[in-house]
């Protein structure tokens, strides 16, 4: 066999896109959300002595969610500044409380130890047995601890588990129905799977008796603590504003939300006359980096806005009627009528939001795809939004002591020319919080 080797060279032209790391930020400082941004950009003052960084100044009438508190449209502030300097968490409430209402005893030193274990939701994670063990303390000593831990605010606080943080919740309530805590206490699975029967029986009351009870029990929290793990919630800065004015929709950039730079112009000039090649050198590179960083900072604002004129035009519907509705709408509609990339569009919606004289909303929401095509003669493309609107109405005026079945949904939705799975419309009614017919079903009606 002869094996040989041959050598040859050629030139060949290839296309290679490089990724350098200013075209690796601009697609970064796209995907940022206001608070990455004002960040980021911060960030990048301190580092040039040529960037003035400007804190976005707003009014304080933007909200975290469509249905948050509302505040003062005349007051304005540094966003930053309406996160409060300190924030109590759920251990130094109980710590406060401990100090202020327990003497000074050996039970209170047991306290002060279990309290230790309770987690970010208000349970205890240390069992009685674990807890004798490590302080040295008897049965009935630990049982004493726990309970004034348990008498402790939040009600359920101290609890080991669910049914217990429900049932402490109930003890406390002067309100609750008169049987609630025993049936919590007695016969709690069989309340939540809703096998009634078993507690008419036992309790000698009605079916409509034990809706009453399991109506209160949702009224109760099962997270006693949850409420001490949020920090303070960063108030949500719109990127664009929409409003109605004479039957047109007006789409406009927030800028007072968004950080501005300002080139340090008196610096680079002082610094220049030193004359030295080094120093020049530094600063040709930091004035090309805010060059940069100016540039980016417009398109971001000009590709986002550009994106929302988009949205807005193809979901009119939403801003001009009060139900609300939100056709179907995909990333590549978008990215061909703008003429981008998908890629720049998601990064555009993904953490935007958008203002409205109804509520905040972030632009993926108006992103839903399509369900399928209305069987009547219109032809009229269904989002899943809309199929989603018609089950909730549906299961809305349904006869409460006799709930639709998924398959009932189906039919009824096959009547209005939507023609869907049984599949679907369990999975639309799981993502609408809507729970099953049997667990739907009430006997107080």
């Amino acid at each position: 066999m002869k094996f040989e080797q041959s050598f040859s060279q050629q030139q060949r032209q290839t296309q290679k896109l490089a990724m350098t790391q200013q075209l690796q930020q601009s697609i970064q400082i796209l995907q940022f959300n206001t608070e990455e941004l004002v960040e980021f950009v911060e960030s990048k003052s301190l580092e040039n002595p040529l960037i003035d960084f400007v804190e976005p100044i707003y009014k304080t009438d933007y909200s975290s969610t469509t249905n948050s508190r509302s505040y003062d449209s005349d007051e304005k502030s540094n966003y930053l500044n309406q996160i409060p300097d300190t924030h109590i968490s759920l251990f130094e409430y109980l710590l406060e409380q401990v100090h202020l209402n327990y003497r000074e005893t050996y039970l209170r030193t047991l306290v002060l130890y279990m309290i230790e274990f309770i987690d970010l939701n208000g349970f205890l994670t240390l069992s009685l047995e674990e807890a004798a063990l490590h302080t040295g303390a008897t049965n009935i000593q630990i049982l004493d601890a726990l309970t004034l831990i348990q008498q402790l605010d939040p009600a359920g606080v101290g609890a080991r588990n669910l049914q217990e943080c429900l049932m402490l919740q109930t003890e406390r309530d002067d309100h609750a129905p008169e049987l609630a805590y025993i049936v919590l206490e007695e016969r709690f699975t069989e309340l939540a799977q809703r096998k009634w029967e078993v507690i008419t029986k036992q309790f000698d009351i009605t079916l409509q008796g034990v809706q009453r009870i399991f109506d209160y029990v949702q009224t109760l929290t099962p997270t006693p603590g949850a409420i001490f793990g949020n920090t303070s919630e960063l108030y949500i800065i719109p990127d664009v504003k929409v409003r109605i004015e004479d039957e047109q929709i007006l789409v406009t950039s927030n800028k007072k939300g968004q950080p501005e730079i300002h080139f340090q112009q008196k610096y680079f000039d002082r610094m220049k006359q030193e004359n030295d090649k080094e120093v020049n050198k530094y600063l040709k590179e930091k004035q090309q980096e805010f060059e940069w960083l100016q540039k980016t900072l417009l398109q971001r604002g000009d590709t986002i806005l550009n994106v929302a004129k988009a949205v807005v035009e193809r979901q009119q519907e939403f801003f001009l009627d009060s139900s609300r509705p939100i056709n179907a709408l995909t990333l590549k509609e978008i990215s061909e009528a703008i003429g981008v990339h998908e890629s720049t569009v998601s990064r555009s919606v993904n953490g935007k939001y958008l203002e409205t004289s109804f509520g905040v909303f972030e632009l993926k929401k108006f992103f839903t795809n399509k369900v399928g095509t209305n069987q009547s003669e219109d032809g009229e493309e269904l989002s899943a939004d809309s199929v989603k609107r018609s089950i909730q109405a549906l299961v809305d005026e349904e006869n409460k002591a006799k709930p639709l079945s998924d398959q009932k949904l189906v039919d009824l939705l096959k009547e209005q020319s939507i023609d869907i799975s049984r599949r679907t419309v369990a999975k639309y009614r799981d993502q609408l919080g809507i729970a099953s017919s049997s667990k739907r079903k009430r006997y107080d009606q």
